[in-house]
């Protein structure tokens, strides 16, 4: 037996599923629903790209995120992303708040997640950017491109603009269009000073690294400063940026930068800056990002719909 709805009664559900549709983006959408969902518990948890040892990384950090925690009244941590692959995919799956990004992983977060730069520490040396350096063994007998030829070379990482994308574009600039078969191999290390120990110990004739922790490493080993060649160095590319959801509150984001950039007026904050090998943290803005936007183009990547090769 089929059954007859009152026409009026039809209506009024009409109404209420086009009222709920309509009301459904809000709900998704919405700040404090994002919050909520993402961290009942309130912790703030920042995200760290693997750029050299992860205990050391861990270590230089654990202070600052006391700090943040003492300042903003909620527990703040520090994870390791521990590999650059997939790094985008882990900032959703772990539902971090917040991560310091390089150059490249940068612009990926920006164009792939709703995130937004907002501070980045500025060095001892006052530089609030950094370098690729493009190096090799000092008997290598490599001095240029053409005599790259043939030979291994060893990046940190397809998603890093000091230890892969710079030399990418370097090679372009010099007519060299197609690495696969230009050099006899091509490896990944995972980290900038694993990179420059891949050189020093012979497994490969050149390495792509970031300058600073290149600089670190010749500095602390004697070894590697007389033995480490630089060859080429990178224009200068914004140095490692906390990002962090573009949904969180913004009386919370403004604290949040706020107490970065306040850190240097306090004695505590000032050690706390010392273990980061920084003086302070300044403001990041979207444009400080222009130059890796240009790399990007130069050699062809569509960042929306980057995929890695390994």
């Amino acid at each position: 037996m089929s059954m007859q709805y009152p026409a009026n009664r039809i209506s009024m559900s009409l109404a209420v599923a086009a009222l709920l549709l309509l009301l459904l983006p809000a709900f998704i959408t919405s700040p404090a629903w994002a919050i909520e969902h993402l961290h009942p518990d309130q912790e703030f948890l920042i995200g760290l790209i693997p750029e050299e040892n992860i205990f050391k990384q861990m270590q230089r950090h654990k202070p600052l995120g006391e700090y943040l925690s003492k300042e903003l009244g909620i527990p703040v941590r520090f994870t390791i992303l521990s590999r650059y692959p997939h790094i985008i995919t882990r900032f959703v799956n772990r539902d971090l708040d917040g991560a310091f990004f390089g150059a490249f992983t940068g612009v990926l977060a920006l164009e792939t997640l709703f995130v937004e730069p907002i501070a980045r520490p500025v060095n001892i040396d006052g530089s609030m950017t950094t370098k690729g350096y493009l190096f090799t063994h000092v008997d290598s007998g490599i001095s240029n491109v053409k005599q790259m030829r043939g030979k291994s070379i060893a990046y940190v990482d397809q998603v890093t603009a000091t230890g892969y994308l710079y030399a990418q574009d370097l090679l372009r600039s010099k007519g060299v269009k197609n690495t696969e078969g230009f050099f006899k191999r091509e490896e990944y290390t995972g980290g900038h000073d694993t990179a420059v120990y891949t050189v020093l110990a012979g497994r490969t004739e050149l390495g792509v690294a970031k300058a600073r922790i290149v600089d670190q490493v010749r500095a602390r080993d004697p070894m590697a400063k007389e033995q480490i060649k630089i060859l080429y160095r990178s224009p200068d590319l914004p140095d490692n940026t906390l990002h962090i959801r573009k949904d969180l509150p913004e009386d919370f984001k403004l604290k949040l930068k706020n107490v970065l950039l306040s850190m240097h007026n306090n004695p505590e904050g000032k050690e706390v800056l010392k273990k980061l090998a920084a003086i302070q943290f300044t403001i990041a803005k979207l444009d400080d990002f222009d130059p890796v936007y240009r790399m990007t183009r130069r050699v062809g990547i569509d960042l929306k719909n980057f995929k890695y090769d390994y």
